[in-house]
């Protein structure tokens, strides 16, 4: 009989599974990402990395990337701390068309793999443009900050898990209003273009710390009275009302940015109104309980707290395991559970996959207080 761990080790792969779950306020799966997901091949959420600069390669080579050159390398924000990466294919082919709130994986030439928003023009076909925020201790960030015109790095194919129906279209709503925080107006800046190209009545409140902060914010200026860049040190922290000024049950509201700044904003919007969300970082850790992973060949035992993830314990000790979205739906994190009872959080593997043992351990933990899940690590 074949080796399940050996069977399980060969379906490692890119996951196409449910998609994420609704980004509208239910749990389920929006009607139109489940429509999509009939086209592409699975969603994730786009996460902009804030791990420290201790990481080997998220993971091995993978196929189907394509080899791209940078064209141009630009600073985008005041500060310095953002640049701005125009990408062409190394072969002058032209590049998969993509729709506003769309990524790609970039795999650097460390090997680090970390997800970027398409925040060029979707009209075009032979060039992408990516910004990127400097982190400190961030090895990714610093490493895209050191690429010139001429270097070539590998790019997936566009995916997207934050699409914006038009509408009259793919929405009810008769308006659009847009919330961006910091560098999230990557995801926001081709929808707001989209908008105002189709002529849908619009807004955007666009806010920071302070306006050397923020990226693309004299693009955007150029735009008109429908811009509102509201910053920290001018006008202090900003409220919900304060984000959603104009906003009633006939406008789409889309977010991207850091987790309070869309928990505060999901507060204040009504339940009729259509929202959208994106967020930077893993959202916190909801009902869990202490349990503790067991690394089979060294038998090493890690404790994972109850308001921990299980992929954040294990890095600790092993920072080379691959991880990428940490919101259970990319696939990156995936591990091999040789013993112990999972409570699966994810809305990616299948039961098949979840029968052999596979676990995301970006999400998922032990189902018992005390438990424990062996890992074939």
């Amino acid at each position: 009989m074949a080796d399940p761990r050996r069977r399980a080790r060969e379906l490692l792969r890119p996951y196409t599974g449910e998609p994420p779950p609704g980004l509208y306020r239910s749990g389920r799966p929006d009607l139109l990402i489940r429509l999509a997901g009939t086209a592409v091949s699975h969603f994730v959420s786009v996460v902009t990395r804030l791990g420290g600069d201790a990481e080997p390669p998220a993971r091995p080579h993978i196929v189907n990337r394509t080899p791209v050159t940078v064209t141009q390398r630009r600073l985008v924000a005041v500060d310095n701390d953002v640049v701005a990466l125009t990408l062409v294919a190394a072969d002058g082919a032209p590049l998969p068309r993509w729709h506003p709130g769309a990524h790609i994986d970039v795999e650097l030439r460390s090997g680090r793999t970390r997800q970027y928003s398409l925040c060029g023009d979707p009209r075009g076909d032979r060039e992408y443009r990516i910004a990127v925020r400097l982190i400190p201790g961030d090895g990714a960030s610093a490493e895209v900050h050191e690429l010139a015109a001429g270097d070539q790095i590998l790019i997936s194919a566009p995916r997207n898990g934050f699409m914006m129906p038009v509408p009259g279209s793919g929405s009810r709503a008769r308006a659009v209003h847009f919330v961006a925080g910091g560098i999230g107006i990557t995801a926001i800046l081709p929808m707001v273009h989209l908008a105002d190209r189709l002529g849908v009545p619009w807004s955007l409140c666009y806010t920071g710390r302070h306006r050397q902060s923020l990226p693309f914010v004299d693009e955007l200026l150029e735009l008109g009275d429908r811009v509102t860049v509201r910053t920290d040190d001018e006008h202090g922290l900003p409220s919900g009302p304060d984000l959603l000024r104009g906003v009633d049950e006939h406008t789409a509201v889309y977010v991207c940015g850091p987790p309070p700044m869309i928990e505060t904003i999901r507060r204040h919007v009504g339940p009729a109104t259509e929202f959208h969300a994106e967020r930077f970082s893993p959202p916190p850790v909801a009902g869990g309980l202490p349990f503790e992973l067991e690394l089979a060949s060294t038998a090493t035992v890690v404790p994972v707290a109850a308001d921990q993830s299980a992929l954040a314990a294990l890095r600790a000790v092993r920072p080379d395991v691959g991880y990428s979205c940490q919101q259970g739906f990319c696939g990156t994190c995936v591990q091999q559970v040789i013993d112990g009872d999972v409570e699966h959080r994810d809305h990616t593997l299948t039961e098949g996959q979840r029968a052999l043992g596979q676990v995301l351990v970006c999400v998922s933990r032990a189902r018992s207080e005390g438990g424990r899940l062996v890992l074939d690590l």
